[in-house]
């Protein structure tokens, strides 16, 4: 049985419900017609005019991406500039986009629960956790299963996110144990992460007075960006998820674009 794209978005509420986003947030359909059939999805992080071309290419019917495409609302509609570009190829093309964005960072499975077993963490429990959900939470915190240098797990950290580098704010101790992860953007996280008692926070974006908060309080960091820290936990939610698909009975692939690149690049 092919699903249409309104099963698929009332199967990713089940997922993660749009309830548990940040206020902020716009997550759900962005483009798209909900009576459409979804034979194929390509998951991508960013929805951009290149990942409709790739959803095309491989003939697929939706793009699931983690950010939105809307965001903030439009005030007016411009073919020549994102994400007007985007908006009329995917109409042009027919091809729908729907984000999962905080709701998938906070619920059970998702983007930050991907991020702690990639890592191999036990014992996970959410690092601030979300009202009137069970279990969920944004952030993963939990212990490897010994201790070890910092730059020896800041060494796995670059090779399981497919880094070259990675920034690191080495705190106070020579060895960690417990540590923090938050998929995206964490910076402000440092506080808690170390409340409840990690060694090492490891996610994106630090700002420079965060990393300053970390260090006087002797935890250590490990900045590894805000793409590296989704893209590789949004891929495994996407194999994840079409496992979940295939237990419905729905006969829809579901291919990573594991060749998208981050917006800005090192020199």
């Amino acid at each position: 049985m092919i699903p249409t794209l309104k099963d698929i978005m009332a199967f990713l509420e089940r997922i993660a419900p749009a309830a548990a986003a940040e206020d902020w947030d716009n997550p759900g359909l962005q483009v798209g017609n909900p009576s459409q059939g979804v034979g194929k999805i390509l998951v991508a992080l960013d929805p951009t005019l290149k990942a409709l071309k790739e959803a095309s290419k491989r003939g697929a019917q939706l793009v699931l991406s983690h950010h939105p495409l809307i965001f903030p609302s439009l005030a007016s509609l411009n073919r020549e500039i994102y994400p007007g570009d985007v908006i009329f190829e995917a109409c042009k093309s027919e091809i729908g986009i729907v984000a999962a964005h905080t709701n998938l960072d906070v619920a059970q499975g998702g983007i930050n629960d991907m991020l702690a077993s990639l890592f191999r963490l036990t014992g996970t429990e959410a690092l601030k956790k979300t009202p009137g959900f069970a279990g969920a939470g944004l952030g993963r915190i939990g212990d490897l299963h010994e201790p070890e240098p910092l730059l020896t797990f800041a060494a796995k950290v670059k090779a399981l996110l497919g880094l070259e580098a990675v920034r690191v704010g080495e705190g106070a101790k020579e060895r960690i144990r417990r540590v923090a992860v938050v998929g995206g953007s964490g910076g402000s996280l440092v506080p808690l992460a170390f409340a409840m008692g990690a060694d090492v926070l490891v996610t994106g974006d630090v700002g420079h007075h965060d990393a300053l908060q970390a260090e006087t309080l002797g935890m250590a960091l490990i900045d590894a960006g805000h793409f590296h820290t989704e893209k590789k936990a949004f891929a495994l939610f996407g194999d994840h998820f079409r496992d979940l698909l295939a237990e419905e009975g729905w006969d829809v692939a579901v291919e990573n674009w594991l060749e998208e690149t981050q917006p800005l690049k090192w020199l």
